[in-house]
């Protein structure tokens, strides 16, 4: 089966229903995704981003429903983001996670929508401060305040998944720039 382009220009309602049940607060920009399995939406919250996943129902329903129940596959703070890319040519944007997860695409619909511009707001708001940190070998690393949606601060160290923190040099070095953006941002060190 191929990709299906909605022709929906806002969720059904079970798909609302969902992003209620698991938000706490309003809807900034929401996007149709192309996909191969069902429906699908991104939802930009003031704290968070959603997926929300519809997938088609069995062939041999004879009821009429076309699609199941709604389930939530990606229910993240904008703090977890480490950065997000959008292809304009392809209309995909690449949310890539601080824990090394792989990137989510979202492939978007082709209809007008505010969520790249949302999405890339949403991060940026949360980085108070950060700093690169070059490390031997070639490698880098980086330490950032963030900012949860409550204003909670707290720093972060981002890497490559190869990156040995067990390391004496490699310690040192983030140690000292996690202790340099902590101070400038006025958290205890």
């Amino acid at each position: 089966m191929g990709f299906r382009w909605r022709s929906r220009h806002r969720p059904q309602k079970a798909v609302r229903r969902a992003v209620r049940s698991h938000r706490t607060d309003s809807v900034l920009a929401e996007a149709a995704l192309v996909t191969s399995t069902g429906e699908a939406w991104a939802f930009a919250t003031r704290a968070e981003l959603l997926l929300i996943s519809v997938p088609e129902a069995p062939s041999d329903q004879e009821d009429g429903e076309s699609q199941g129940a709604p389930s939530v596959v990606v229910h993240r703070e904008w703090s977890d983001v480490d950065r997000a890319t959008y292809d304009v040519e392809s209309n995909v944007i690449r949310v890539h996670w601080v824990d090394g997860d792989e990137p989510t695409p979202l492939a978007l619909d082709g209809r007008r929508s505010v969520l790249p511009q949302v999405l890339r707001e949403r991060v940026q708001w949360s980085v108070v401060l950060a700093e690169p940190v070059k490390l031997t070998g070639g490698r880098s690393a980086r330490v950032a305040v963030r900012r949860r949606a409550d204003g909670e601060l707290f720093s972060q160290v981002i890497g490559q998944s190869d990156l040995d923190v067990t390391d004496p040099d490699v310690a040192d070095a983030i140690d000292a720039a996690e202790a340099r953006v902590r101070n400038a941002a006025g958290l205890p060190g």
